[in-house]
Protein backbone atom coordinates (compact mmCIF):
# COMPACT_ATOMS: atom_id res chain seq x y z
CA UNK A 1 0.00 0.00 0.00
CA UNK A 2 1.09 3.42 -0.58
CA UNK A 3 1.02 6.08 1.47
CA UNK A 4 -2.08 8.07 0.01
CA UNK A 5 -4.04 4.71 0.46
CA UNK A 6 -3.13 4.48 3.94
CA UNK A 7 -4.16 8.12 4.57
CA UNK A 8 -7.13 8.43 2.09
CA UNK A 9 -7.83 11.06 -0.31
CA UNK A 10 -8.03 14.88 1.28
CA UNK A 11 -7.66 14.28 4.68
CA UNK A 12 -7.02 17.97 6.28
CA UNK A 13 -3.78 17.92 8.24
CA UNK A 14 -3.49 20.21 11.59
CA UNK A 15 -0.90 21.57 13.34
CA UNK A 16 0.17 24.04 15.90
CA UNK A 17 2.72 26.84 15.90
CA UNK A 18 3.83 28.80 18.93
CA UNK A 19 5.38 31.78 18.43
CA UNK A 20 7.58 33.55 21.14
CA UNK A 21 8.49 37.00 20.81
CA UNK A 22 9.84 39.63 23.55
CA UNK A 23 7.46 42.93 24.07
CA UNK A 24 8.21 46.43 23.45
CA UNK A 25 10.97 47.94 26.28
CA UNK A 26 8.26 49.83 28.98
CA UNK A 27 6.05 46.12 29.04
CA UNK A 28 9.50 44.69 29.79
CA UNK A 29 10.79 46.74 32.36
CA UNK A 30 7.55 46.48 33.82
CA UNK A 31 7.72 42.33 33.72
CA UNK A 32 10.92 42.45 34.84
CA UNK A 33 10.44 45.19 38.13
CA UNK A 34 7.53 42.92 38.93
CA UNK A 35 9.38 39.68 39.17
CA UNK A 36 11.87 41.24 40.89
CA UNK A 37 9.68 42.89 43.18
CA UNK A 38 7.52 39.42 44.14
CA UNK A 39 11.12 38.08 45.05
CA UNK A 40 12.09 41.06 47.13
CA UNK A 41 8.96 40.92 48.87
CA UNK A 42 9.64 37.10 49.44
CA UNK A 43 7.10 35.32 47.51
CA UNK A 44 8.05 31.85 45.87
CA UNK A 45 10.19 31.87 42.91
CA UNK A 46 8.39 29.16 40.98
CA UNK A 47 5.29 31.57 41.09
CA UNK A 48 7.54 34.73 40.16
CA UNK A 49 9.77 33.51 37.78
CA UNK A 50 7.34 32.35 35.43
CA UNK A 51 4.58 35.50 36.00
CA UNK A 52 7.39 37.77 35.07
CA UNK A 53 7.84 35.73 31.92
CA UNK A 54 4.58 35.82 31.06
CA UNK A 55 4.17 39.38 31.27
CA UNK A 56 7.86 39.68 29.54
CA UNK A 57 7.27 37.49 26.53
CA UNK A 58 4.50 38.01 23.78
CA UNK A 59 3.52 34.08 23.29
CA UNK A 60 0.89 33.33 20.53
CA UNK A 61 -0.66 29.93 20.09
CA UNK A 62 -2.13 29.29 16.53
CA UNK A 63 -3.79 26.20 15.17
CA UNK A 64 -3.95 25.76 11.88
CA UNK A 65 -5.19 23.34 9.38
CA UNK A 66 -3.89 22.34 5.84
CA UNK A 67 -5.77 20.47 2.54
CA UNK A 68 -3.62 17.97 1.04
Amino acid sequence: MTQAQLEGPMVPRVGVTIDIHHRDLPIALIGTAGGALALWANAPAQIAIPVAGLIVLDIRVRRWRRRT
